[in-house]
């Protein structure tokens, strides 16, 4: 039976004792000092963890489980999910395990148990500039959704916004810096929009198109749910994945390495392709670590500059 999770306030050990695991989840959730989307996350990540526990018989013995029964979890995990998948929820098991641990209820079952290693570079593909073009054409602006949409799709793709950016984006981030548009960006892990992207005319005309005639609020979302259940609330960022599927199988487009989150790349890899610096393209991905952005210059340079084009017979 799924497990319903329902935050709890923070507990001393001697409280933790006499909880059950559910209400030591809802209280290790409480304790985090992450946003809301993330609490959501850590939520999933050990309900699925718990289900899974009740599923596999282990239920009658969940005081008593080990590291071999985290380790089975983990290869019942790498069956159906991605590398990156599964360690993100090892992550969060392990952490839980360990606030467990600081709150001596229960050994840290998980020490010693690895993540999977892996490969440098990104698990999605970029698209190419022809490809591009064909989802954008392929969306009809003849009606306020294909608006929308279009310039939805056509920002994510110019200025590597992610998904939860764009869910989180208000009319009120719309400014000028130094006399250029731009959008402020409320980033993962950020309590507010604290950096911009510079919208090229490329890119503000469609929202301008999109916002034309609409009364809208500072606060309002630039992109709103056109549902009926959730008119003008802001899109989720499944919502938002749909939207961008939607438009990339509508041109024959339709592969798993193919996602929202291929935009993204695709905007990185195209302004590195295009001359930018690590020092611009890491401003405009709002990387934390140029480590991070010299990922796209490496794969860039290791096509362009290949050994194996030497290679003539």
């Amino acid at each position: 039976m799924a497990t319903e999770l329902v935050l709890a306030p923070e507990v001393s050990p001697a409280e933790a004792a006499s909880l059950g695991i559910c209400q030591l989840a809802d209280a290790f959730i409480a304790s985090l000092d992450v946003v809301e989307n993330s609490r959501w996350t850590y939520r999933r990540a050990l309900k699925a963890f718990f289900d899974w526990v009740s599923e596999s018989g282990r239920c009658d013995r969940l005081n008593t489980l080990n590291r071999f029964d985290i380790l089975a979890y983990k290869d019942d995990l790498a069956r159906t999910r991605r590398p990156a998948t599964v360690n993100m929820y090892l992550f969060i098991i392990r952490r839980f395990y360990g606030w467990l641990e600081e709150k001596k209820v229960r050994p840290d079952i998980t020490r010693g148990v690895k993540q999977f290693k892996l490969a440098p570079g990104h698990a999605k593909d970029c698209l190419t500039v022809e490809q591009v073009r064909r989802i954008l054409d392929g969306i009809d602006r003849g009606s306020a959704m294909g608006l929308r949409d279009y310039a939805l799709v056509n920002l994510m793709v110019r200025t590597g916004l992610r998904e939860i950016e764009v869910s989180r984006a208000t009319v009120g981030d719309l400014r000028e810096e130094s006399g250029e548009p731009v959008l402020w960006v409320h980033g993962k892990g950020r309590a507010q929009a604290d950096a911009f992207v510079l919208l090229v005319p490329a890119a503000i005309q469609p929202i301008r198109a999109w916002l034309a005639g609409r009364l809208c609020m500072p606060e309002a979302s630039i992109f709103p749910s056109l549902s009926r259940k959730n008119s003008g609330g802001r899109l989720t960022t499944r919502s938002i994945g749909k939207i961008v599927k939607t438009a990339m199988r509508r041109v024959g487009l339709d592969s798993r390495r193919l996602t929202p989150h291929s935009l993204r790349h695709t905007a990185i890899s195209l302004a590195v392709a295009g001359g930018a610096s690590l020092a611009q393209a890491q401003a405009m991905a709002r990387h934390s670590k140029p480590s991070t952005t010299m990922i796209y210059f490496h794969n860039w340079n290791r096509v362009q500059d290949a050994a194996e084009k030497c290679v003539n017979f």
